[in-house]
């Protein structure tokens, strides 16, 4: 018989805790965020129903269409790039940016949280592999933007890291990203940066990234699919 949403869900989050329990790591440490990319409202409401706390999207327009068909108070991260052209709906309507790479992007978001009074809550997006494909800072490009946004804009609150590892068949193989991910956040903490945040790993090496040190593990596939 095909799994529920209820119990993929209950799955995912035990995978969380005993990968997080191999580290030594507390599991309330690590945070579920279900991804709703290409997902129906009904599919939606059920992971709601069923314990999703945070939903990440990875486009703004798409979650624009869900939010008003969802309940009120419903938590949106955003896990996609980000235009600066959409900054303003983005600072409107989600709880954590995961995907500020630019010094441009931060002043866009700055525009957008003076305008409506509030602080936007972002990540940086590191380009930890160098593929050409991916968005993200080049990881010696992460202080310099910190920095940056540090100095001139007093409503982008930078909250940590995020990366996205290749796809690859063997999760391992993609450790050593989410290792270095974790320990240019340690370099940089050590100078003074808060960064509590490490948002990493999908359906496919969630469980790799938590023994890695993820903070945040974006995972769709698992929750929906099986």
């Amino acid at each position: 018989m095909e799994s529920t949403v209820r119990e993929r869900l209950a799955a995912v989050h035990r995978r969380i805790e005993a990968a997080a329990q191999r580290a030594g790591r507390d599991p309330a440490a690590v945070q579920l965020v279900v991804v709703t990319k290409n997902r129906t409202v009904e599919q939606v409401r059920d992971a709601l129903a069923c314990g999703a706390y945070a939903l990440g999207e990875n486009r703004v327009q798409e979650a624009l269409d869900k939010i008003p068909q969802l309940p009120p108070g419903t938590v949106w991260h955003l896990i996609g790039h980000l235009q600066r052209n959409k900054a303003k709906p983005a600072a409107q309507h989600f709880a954590l940016i995961h995907s500020l790479d630019s010094e441009r992007l931060a002043e866009a978001l700055q525009r957008a949280a003076e305008a409506d009074g509030r602080t936007i809550e972002a990540l940086l997006e590191v380009n930890v592999s160098g593929e050409e494909s991916k968005f993200g800072l080049a990881p010696d490009a992460v202080e310099p933007l910190l920095a940056a946004v540090a100095r001139s804009f007093d409503r982008v609150r930078i909250r940590g890291l995020m990366t996205m590892a290749p796809y690859v068949p063997d999760p391992e193989t993609v450790r050593p990203f989410f290792r270095g991910l974790r320990e240019l956040r340690d370099r940089l903490a050590a100078t003074g940066y808060d960064l509590p945040h490490l948002s990493m790993g999908m359906t496919n090496d969630f469980e790799v990234a938590v023994e890695e040190g993820a903070t945040m593990v974006r995972v769709g596939t698992a929750v929906f699919e099986g």
